[in-house]
């Protein structure tokens, strides 16, 4: 059966690559659009057989959207414009699994080309970050870790102080175990 994918469950997860041994991707924080647009030139030379096409490399157009923020994978991407480092891409489809669990993505190599932010006094301040990709995209699957997880889909938190070990002494809703459950199912009454 074909599915059609949701524009919505397209993420994009970055890292600086110099940082691959170290940390995990970073989901880039409040995105808003995700462009990406892999292309071949061809040129066709006329003969008396007809014609005779030739192609050039994959060039691929790289962009996203979000609202600026402080995270730290956003204040990568200057260090990429102007420093020059280099930035692990992944483009990655939460609406298409594998088997196993795994997410359909795509990997690429990159260099930010541009980064815009627009000001205005009436609205978030955003950016508009382009790409330069190195060579092809890759596809592939690819898991999250539980972190990553939680950040695409924040996970339930209890109202004491938030330590990553205690998840702030709460426990996340279970919809097969939870459902009309009260305190008063759990004790033993007395008689």
């Amino acid at each position: 059966m074909v599915k059609n994918l949701k524009g919505i469950n397209a993420v994009a997860f970055a890292r600086k690559l110099s940082k691959a041994a170290t940390e995990e991707a970073h989901l880039i924080p409040w995105q808003t659009s995700l462009s990406f647009d892999p292309s071949r030139d061809s040129d066709s030379t006329a003969t008396k057989d007809g014609a005779v096409n030739t192609q050039s490399s994959v060039e691929t157009d790289l962009e996203t959207e979000f609202i600026n923020n402080t995270s730290a994978i956003a204040d990568a991407f200057y260090d990429s414009l102007f420093d020059g480092d280099k930035i692990e891409f992944w483009i990655v489809h939460k609406d298409r699994l594998n088997d196993d669990g795994q997410a359909y993505a795509w990997y690429m190599q990159t260099s930010v080309s541009e980064d815009s932010n627009d000001n205005d006094a009436d609205d978030n301040s955003t950016r508009h970050v382009s790409f330069a990709v190195d060579g092809t995209p890759k596809r592939g699957w690819t898991d999250f870790s539980a972190e990553q997880q939680a950040d695409i889909d924040y996970v339930f938190r209890g109202i004491g102080k938030y330590a990553k070990e205690t998840n702030g002494d709460g426990a996340a809703w279970d919809k097969n175990t939870d459902a009309g459950k009260s305190a008063d199912e759990t004790t033993t009454p007395t008689p």
